[in-house]
């Protein structure tokens, strides 16, 4: 049994990886066009189990709901009506959806083969950065016209 850095020793059960990654396909599926794998790809979906951390039992929450709108198992469904019961899951738990989504495209996008077709070093974004084109400035201009939306707290002030 996997033990992840937050001490969590339950993973989730067999079903609920398959859910997932039948899910991840759906989500990203591989593009010979763009030479990109999909989010199912061996590499990612391991990236994808090790890195839910907390979202652990939320994730196992959500697949459980997948697979009982699918009858028993998204998996066993064709195509169109793996397809049919995703969008309805979206609709009925937005928030658990996210969380699937989420987990999904944080590692998919952060696959060296991902990054590389996108343009992107395949690099992790610390110390050196990334160059950001320059935008619109005109555009946070409502968002300080609203003003302080905060409370000062003074600890800025203390540790000067």
């Amino acid at each position: 049994m996997m033990t992840d850095r937050h001490g969590d020793t339950g993973d989730l059960s067999a079903n609920a990886q398959q859910t997932l990654r039948c899910i991840a396909r759906q989500m990203i599926p591989a593009s010979a066009e763009y030479g990109v794998p999909g989010a199912d790809d061996p590499i990612i979906f391991t990236d994808i189990l090790q890195s839910i951390d907390r979202d652990r039992a939320l994730l196992q929450e959500a697949l459980d709901i997948v697979d009982a709108m699918a009858g028993g198992s998204l998996v066993e469904l064709p195509e169109a009506g793996q397809v049919k019961r995703l969008m309805e899951f979206r609709t009925a738990r937005p928030d658990l959806a996210a969380a699937i989504e989420a987990a999904v495209a944080r590692c998919y996008y952060r696959d060296d083969r991902v990054m590389a077709s996108i343009g992107m070093e395949a690099r992790p974004p610390f110390p050196i950065g990334y160059k950001v084109k320059e935008g619109d400035w005109s555009m946070l201009d409502p968002v300080r016209a609203r003003g302080k939306i905060y409370r000062d707290t003074g600890l800025m002030e203390e540790s000067s």
